[in-house]
């Protein structure tokens, strides 16, 4: 029998325990690293942010890591820990780990409301990111609209009032994060920032994001995962419309090696969840769960030909809302791409438009 969520997190440790930061306040998790979390109005209900002492170009004053996305809770939770936490001292820098609403909504305001005459508080971000948020705060990319809706449909979903939600949210992402800053600092895979007299090194993921950073301090021994590696749930791995034949779990499993090399006793500080040591145990519990879907949907599709709406009653047993729906949908597909692009699945266009996965014959 495989084991269950609760015995898998028992294998993770906590040092905080249950300890978790109070509205608008920080808990200090290491040297210099303070840890903020902000509630989310989705199923995934809260975001932890890092705040990490620094000194920046002679001055004094904090690094924030990733902002909560754009709506006016977050902000007045911002305020407090500017009140409370920062030591009467300014945010220097912000960096953010990857594009997605909840990492870099609210970038744009942090660093407008941080930069003086004299000093710019500068947005640090890969590129791929950067781009991306630019062009999706302007109009959208891979949550909703026209291309989203067809894109979902060429996989089997079919529900006419679902399809027509998906093309009214085609402001999604601009409603959550409504501006990016136009400048900004390139993070790099195995790049390096000072941060408080600390090197800090990028290591790069994809899959979940089109150029994720995770932020490694060895002298430290901690580990901003960003969204890569989680304590308690699995990272989504979605392909969107915009890349419709992208192999995403590929990508994002191959990822998952680069911090293999880090130390055990890693000091991880996830997105969501809380700080956990046990990195390469997690690894492997990604990697075993992945493995398990993966040998689910094949089977599904030696079964009969399946799109990836009927994926979604194989790897999802509960109910799902649109907005699930949608992530789900991206996960189905991204589990029937590797598949396809290993030569394990064949992929065929029907009659109606859908794709369908079939299991390849023996030659």
């Amino acid at each position: 029998m495989q084991p269950d969520k609760a015995q898998l997190e028992a294998r993770l440790q906590y040092p905080q325990g249950q300890t978790l930061p109070e509205p608008g306040r920080a808990l200090t998790v290491a040297p210099g690293v303070k840890w903020v979390r902000m509630a989310l109005p989705f199923a995934l209900d809260h975001i932890n942010l890092w705040l990490l002492r620094d000194t920046h170009e002679g001055r004094e004053g904090w690094t924030a890591v990733d902002c909560c996305i754009a709506h006016d809770a977050a902000k007045a939770q911002w305020n407090s820990v500017f009140e409370h936490e920062l030591d009467d001292l300014p945010v220097l820098r912000v960096v953010v780990t990857h594009m997605h609403p909840d990492h870099i909504g609210l970038a744009h305001w942090l660093c407008q409301r941080w930069s003086t005459p004299q000093h710019d508080c500068r947005l640090w971000i890969s590129a791929t990111d950067h781009a991306i948020a630019c062009t999706a705060s302007q109009s959208t990319t891979g949550f909703g609209g026209e291309a989203a809706a067809a894109f979902f449909a060429s996989h089997g979903l079919t529900d006419a009032d679902q399809l027509a939600q998906i093309r009214g949210r085609a402001s999604y992402y601009p409603n959550l994060v409504p501006a990016v800053p136009r400048q900004y600092r390139r993070l790099m895979d195995g790049g390096q920032l000072t941060i408080g007299g600390r090197t800090w090194h990028c290591i790069s993921g994809y899959g979940h994001a089109p150029e994720h950073m995770a932020l490694h301090c060895p002298e430290l021994g901690v580990l901003i995962s960003g969204d890569m590696v989680l304590p308690r749930i699995s990272t989504n791995v979605s392909v969107y419309d915009q890349e419709p034949e992208a192999d995403a779990l590929s990508l994002f499993l191959d990822s998952l090696d680069k911090y293999l090399p880090l130390p055990a006793h890693t000091l991880v500080l996830p997105s969501h969840g809380k700080p956990f040591t046990g990195l390469h145990e997690r690894i492997q519990q990604l990697k075993d769960h992945h493995a398990e879907r993966l040998a689910e949907v094949l089977a599904a599709c030696q079964s009969q030909p399946c799109s990836g709406a009927d994926i979604l009653p194989v790897m999802f047993k509960r109910p799902l809302d649109l907005h699930q729906t949608t992530f789900a949908m991206g996960e189905a597909v991204a589990h029937l791409h590797r598949l396809w692009h290993g030569g394990q699945l064949v992929r065929q266009l029907d009659a109606s438009g859908v794709y369908r996965f079939v299991a390849r014959t023996a030659p």
